[in-house]
């Protein structure tokens, strides 16, 4: 992967995710291959699943602000992603 993967957006992540499933679906790669691949999916997922949590956890404090004018504030989290 030439970008690690805790600097790729949702979208990079997704659109990197799909590319690894189509290469997997084609059953060209040989074990190594399709191993490394996994390994590389599993890495894509969970960013992909940090930070759809930190985009709920932005919504769930916008939503729980009582008697103010909606605003978006980034969420507090242990992985420095605003």
């Amino acid at each position: 992967m030439e970008q690690n993967v805790t600097e790729l957006s949702f979208e990079q992540a997704v659109a990197k995710l799909e590319e690894i499933v189509r290469e997997l679906e084609s059953g060209n790669p040989d074990l190594e291959t399709s191993l490394r691949l996994f390994e590389e999916g599993v890495k894509l997922s969970r960013r992909c699943l940090e930070l759809l949590d930190h985009a709920k956890g932005r919504i769930c404090k916008l939503t729980q602000q009582e008697n103010e004018e909606p605003k978006l504030e980034p969420a507090e989290n242990e992985f420095g992603i605003e």
